[in-house]
């Protein structure tokens, strides 16, 4: 990771050069790590759902020691959108990913020049680091005579592995990366450095068949590549990373860590195997959890975690692939008591665990009502660190600094909260109500799309959540001028290409 700075430095000397200046003459900023587990649903945190039967110690603690936040939705119900919205601040509907995940060979997904949250913090004088799944797309090059299948699934082996990518972590604001490429049940199964796979693919996994939660494709793979210990080797290079920054003080730090787990394949490793009680899928998630701990580990040995602000969250909810049936069979509900889960539009599919630990600022052991959304996080930290965020950036971020200060006192979210289900279905969000323009699911629940269930319902639902938090009884018949004013909202905001008003910095690190 180390030999990226002095190329960086060749090659935008004036400029980087020009931020540490700048960034030496304010009071220092914050260290942020932000970890992203895949997967992950509301109910599957303790300190969320206390009915839960999985053990979640250091979730647990980071709720104990910052904020959690019960109304935290990411901007889609699966992960590629989400990624590149908490990157960006931008909803991922607005580029060609209409519905959907991008694959292992798909082409990048954020667009050049886009403002990231890497690229924001770089800018102030951070060094920045990826550890984990990509999944925005890599600009790979094709073996000589082959042609490119980038949009279709599993076909990877028109890919020369033995040149750099293009457009990834590094191309986006990322001083340096090391991950996967895409979804761990995806091929090419391969480690990435930097820009350069690690070990050139020479062999090939078996896969897994759908219906077990161990599933993921067969393809090709690195010598000795192995889907049980991604999880393991992503977590020990973000602990690795920690220590490794505590030796530059000076200079604050970004890790993203975006963890592979509790996505399929479930496989959790032998000392994790069986200690849930509640089958495959509970014991990843403890397994999850302590690599989340580990990383909170680093922090506290190395001295850092007082200066440094941590968000842990999902990219969606608790999938129906990974073994959530078997667990809701034992008394664990992954969703939290939320209907759906994965790929809806209802609130299981998009409501997820959101925990920010800042001492010193956020007030410890807290509970935020207030509705955020994984793409806030850009304003957010723009926010924090006190760059504002220019006019063609984060259009639809808004931050909520404030609520970690006074989680009860926090202003309310300016604008309606947007989400999208794989089909590529919306639903709006502002205050109590939230309209779904679709007759069921959106996803992959009952009344999925296009089922006999879903045949004779109104085109149309619409809930207060307040009143029905469970999305049981659409009331878009009683209220017909708030759903014609929420759809005529999200139209507009479809339209115009950004939600959020521009907003200026309003809270700096002490």
């Amino acid at each position: 990771m180390a030999r990226l700075l002095p190329a960086l430095l060749l090659a935008v000397p004036l400029s980087f050069a020009s931020a540490l200046a700048e960034a030496a003459s304010e009071p220092r900023p914050p260290n942020l790590v932000l970890v992203l587990a895949d997967d992950l649903g509301y109910g599957d945190v303790r300190s969320f759902n206390p009915a839960g039967r999985i053990d979640t110690p250091h979730l647990d603690r980071l709720a104990r020691e910052g904020v959690r936040f019960t109304d935290a939705h990411t901007g889609s119900a699966v992960c590629t959108p989400t990624r590149y919205g908490l990157l960006t601040g931008r909803y991922a509907w607005r580029t060609r990913l209409a519905s959907g995940v991008l694959w292992g060979e798909s082409e990048p997904l954020v667009e050049p020049g886009r403002l990231t949250l890497a690229s924001l913090l770089r800018a102030r004088g951070y060094h920045t680091a990826a550890i984990g799944k990509w999944h925005l797309g890599l600009g790979w090059s094709a073996l000589p005579g082959a042609t490119p299948s980038t949009e279709t699934q599993n076909q990877v082996e028109w890919i020369d592995y033995a040149k750099p990518v293009t457009g990834g972590p590094t191309a986006v604001g990322f001083d340096a990366f090391f991950g996967i490429p895409a979804s761990l049940d995806m091929p090419p199964y391969v480690y990435l450095a930097d820009d350069r796979v690690e070990r050139l693919p020479t062999s090939r996994l078996p896969g897994v068949g759908s219906g077990d939660p161990g599933f993921y494709r067969p393809g090709i793979a690195a010598p000795g590549f192995r889907v049980e210990s991604v999880l393991g080797e992503l977590t020990a290079r973000a602990a690795v990373h920690v220590r490794e920054r505590a030796k530059e003080r000076a200079r604050p730090f970004f890790l993203y860590l975006a963890l592979s787990a509790p996505h399929t394949p479930v496989a959790p490793t032998v000392e994790f195997a069986g200690r849930s009680g509640i089958g495959r899928y509970g014991d990843f998630v403890m397994q999850t959890d302590a690599a989340v701990g580990e990383v909170l580990a680093a922090l506290d040995e190395s001295g850092l975690a007082r200066d440094t602000l941590v968000i842990v969250t999902s990219d969606n909810g608790p999938s129906p692939a990974g073994g959530i049936a078997e667990a809701l069979g034992h008394g664990h509900d992954a969703a939290g008591g939320w209907r759906g889960h994965k790929g809806d539009l209802y609130e299981g599919g998009h409501r997820v665990p959101f925990v920010v630990r800042w001492p010193g600022v956020a007030s410890a052991g807290t509970t935020s009502t207030r509705l955020v959304g994984t793409v806030d996080v850009l304003a957010t930290v723009a926010e924090i660190v006190g760059r504002p965020l220019p006019s063609d950036a984060g259009g639809d971020s808004l931050g909520f600094a404030d609520a970690l200060r006074d989680p009860a006192g926090a202003r309310p979210r300016e604008a309606g909260l947007v989400m999208h289900s794989v089909t590529g279905a919306f639903a709006i969000r502002e205050g109590q109500w939230k309209l779904l323009l679709a007759p069921g699911s959106g996803g992959w629940s009952d009344p999925e799309p296009g089922s006999p269930g879903e045949k004779n319902l109104p085109p149309t639902q619409l809930y207060d959540l307040e009143a029905d938090p469970k999305e049981s009884k659409n009331v878009v018949a009683a209220h017909p001028e708030i759903a014609a004013r929420l759809e005529a909202l999200l139209a507009g905001y479809r339209v115009s290409g950004r939600s959020a008003r521009e907003t200026k910095p309003k809270l700096k690190s002490p």
